[in-house]
């Protein structure tokens, strides 16, 4: 097997990560009803499973989970993130293409975990509510929103929090993972993906 990537190999990277992101990224907008957002990562992790297992399909060289990662965290930076998002989003992506090459390209279980550990990219969209970015941002937003709704995300996120939402879009990942194996289970034979 070439292990180099090719042409197909970087257009699919960019057709998925913009697949993934599109699928997060609307769920992410739910985010607007303060409460929800706490727990918007479990389903951002479900509903962005889907694409993520169709690109595992066609992921059979080292690599191509970690530009994927750093593609979603250029995509966060450019949306307003501070730059330490790409760190977040390329480790998520350097750990997914550990966890598939474990697999062999070919696991379904190492690609569930793949839909697990992709969303850690989470952190670097979650990251401007926490730690020192905390005090500008929701000042940003309070220009958009309005007080009340930032002092509601103030009490609904302690930098402890952080963790948690990290952790919830894990959960989801690897749970739309599961569906996803499901649901695409002729791609996974076509692409020799058996247990």
């Amino acid at each position: 097997m070439n292990k180099r990537l090719e042409v197909k190999d970087l257009i699919n990277i960019g057709i998925y990560t913009a697949l993934h992101f599109l699928c997060v990224f609307i769920i992410a907008m739910l985010g607007f009803i303060p409460q929800v957002l706490i727990f918007a990562g479990i389903i951002e992790g479900f509903i962005g499973a889907i694409p993520l297992m169709l690109f595992l399909t066609k992921t059979k060289k080292p690599g191509m989970l970690t530009i994927m990662g750093i593609l979603l965290g250029v995509i966060t930076v450019i949306m307003g993130r501070p730059w330490q998002s790409i760190l977040f989003a390329a480790g998520a992506g350097i750990i997914s293409d550990i966890v598939w090459k474990l697999g062999n390209y070919k696991s379904p279980k190492a690609a569930v975990v793949c839909c697990g550990t992709m969303m850690l990219w989470m952190g670097a969209m979650g990251l401007p509510l926490f730690f020192s970015f905390r005090d500008n941002y929701l000042a940003s937003l309070e220009e958009g929103y309005g007080p009340d709704y930032v002092e509601v995300i103030r009490s609904l996120t302690p930098d402890w929090m952080f963790f948690v939402m990290i952790l919830i879009a894990v959960v989801g990942g690897i749970l739309g993972g599961l569906f996803a194996k499901r649901l695409l289970h002729k791609h996974f034979e076509k692409a020799g993906m058996t247990e």
